[in-house]
């Protein structure tokens, strides 16, 4: 007889990911589906939400397709923030333009911020207006295409995308209209309407819920194109980082949650709203929890770019190198700058650097100088989360990066934390899964996905790691000037 399960399905940078999950946390099976955002111009990043869609059912039906289980209810998540507008028939009126990594919008920032008030704005928002917010990608649209703009109804982001195509419910967690800044007010959990009218008018911002509560059930129609059985529930849902931090179990207050993908992002749960203009202040994903959260905007990017460059070299035989270059990189410092910065440098003209070359440099050494490069931008991180007034007590590690032990154990050197690594480390789609299993019945994190192991740190490498940190903060300000005449002549 099929056992009862549960689908948690995410919708990532560079590919959507989907698990089949036991009540009890034992996962049955994973489908993955890569793509590749497109990019238009300098700067810029999209995706087709029909993409999205696509690869839904695709994992759906091959998650299913064993016959061995019967799905009874289904979590989503999945990048952001992202602006997807749709007219009112939720027809896309142009492709989603992605999150922080999309780095457009930098005019739009300065008149929102001298119209509203950059003060005022972090405030009753919680963070610095910056590319990463979705207001100023909305009022972008507006701007530079006001023929489809004219057009456009509806927000969507890709989880709320997943939810309106399988329930036909229209609705949006909190903590993702929290990354909407100017629109969302964090005080109040609401939209803030006269904000709101100012920055993307005609808009008619979606109702709010929490990402555990149920936006509806499996449509008849949906329920053909997935496979899926029609009338069970489907989870509000969230951005990934934010389900990255459920599926392990990082949403106490004094948790840091460090996920470890194509970007790197923390999520630092405090007992009540901090903002920092170098961080972005939210509300949680579950009902009453705060959050501090900071992202960079490469990590494994960097080391994907890497592979790719060497024609003969894959992940693991790269990983194996860069374990013999050493702590240093033989001299090797890297700034992962190369989509620009999120937090806490904020400046999408920021690029990548590499400084020390010489001729008898390998590629094991260039690895190791990105994953140490991640873990100095970890660690100035926590610096700036700390000096916000965050307290971080526990350090939860997840993500794709993790698998591997070097870069979990560089992180851990660099930054002289321990990091917690749970059972499963799959991350967002596990996380979706969890809240789904809560729809139906009381599944538990620490019953799901216990501790497996602690990475501590290794002293002996403290003090070269020091000496490098030091070194890393030094080398923006020293080469900024020149990286960003750089950053013009590349958008030319």
């Amino acid at each position: 007889m099929p056992r009862n399960a549960v689908i948690g399905v995410d919708i990532g940078t560079s590919s959507s990911k989907g698990v089949l999950v036991g009540l009890d946390g034992t996962l049955i099976r994973s489908a993955v589906r890569e793509h590749t955002p497109a990019r238009p111009g300098p700067g810029r990043f999209e995706m087709d939400a029909a993409v999205w869609w696509r690869e839904f059912t695709e994992i759906a039906r091959e998650l299913t397709a064993p016959g061995d289980a019967t799905v009874i209810a289904v979590g989503v998540s999945g990048m952001g923030p992202c602006v997807l507008l749709t007219d009112e028939h939720d027809t896309p009126v142009r492709p989603a333009i992605l999150y922080g990594v999309d780095t457009r919008s930098v005019r739009q920032i300065e008149r929102i911020e001298t119209r509203l008030g950059a003060g005022e704005i972090v405030r009753r928002g919680g963070s610095a207006l910056t590319t990463q917010a979705a207001g100023p990608k909305i009022a972008w649209i507006a701007e530079e295409e006001p023929e489809l703009y004219a057009r456009a109804r509806r927000l969507y982001m890709p989880s709320s995308w997943l939810v309106a195509r399988l329930t036909g419910a229209y609705v949006l967690d909190h903590h993702s209209a929290s990354q909407c800044t100017p629109l969302y007010d964090t005080h109040t959990c609401q939209w803030y309407a006269p904000w709101a009218a100012e920055v993307a008018p005609g808009i008619d911002l979606p109702p709010l819920r929490w990402s555990g509560e149920a936006a509806g059930t499996v449509t008849a129609e949906a329920a053909r194109e997935t496979g899926l059985p029609a009338g069970i529930p489907v989870t509000t849902g969230t951005i990934d980082a934010w389900a990255e931090a459920l599926s392990v179990g990082a949403q106490h207050t004094g948790d840091l949650m460090l996920m470890y993908g194509t970007t790197m992002f923390l999520v630092h749960t405090v007992p009540e709203p901090l903002t920092s203009p170098s961080l972005w202040g939210t509300v949680g994903a579950l009902p009453g929890t705060r959050n501090l959260a900071g992202g960079m905007a490469t990590s494994g990017a960097v080391t994907n770019w890497l592979r790719d460059l060497f024609a003969d070299g894959d992940h693991a035989g790269l990983t194996r190198l860069a374990a013999k270059s050493g702590p240093g990189a033989n001299g090797l410092l890297m700034l992962p700058y190369f989509s620009g910065e999120r937090t806490p440098v904020m400046d999408p003209d920021a690029r990548g650097v590499i400084a020390g070359l010489t001729l008898s440099h390998t590629r094991g050494d260039l690895y190791r100088a990105a994953l140490e490069a991640t873990a100095f931008g970890v660690r100035h991180n926590i610096e700036v989360i700390e000096a916000a007034g965050g307290d971080i007590r526990r350090v939860v590690a997840v993500g794709g990066g993790t698998q591997g032990s070097l870069w979990t154990q560089i992180v851990s050197d660099v930054t002289g934390r321990p990091q917690e690594l749970r059972t499963t480390t799959i991350g967002a789609s596990y996380g979706g899964a969890l809240l789904a299993a809560q729809l139906v019945g009381d599944a538990s994190v620490d019953d799901w996905n216990p501790v497996r192991e602690t990475v501590t740190p290794h002293a002996a490498h403290t003090a070269r790691y020091d000496e490098l940190y030091a070194l890393y903060r030094r080398l923006y300000p020293a080469t900024s000037d020149l990286v960003h005449t750089l950053a013009g002549m590349q958008e030319r």
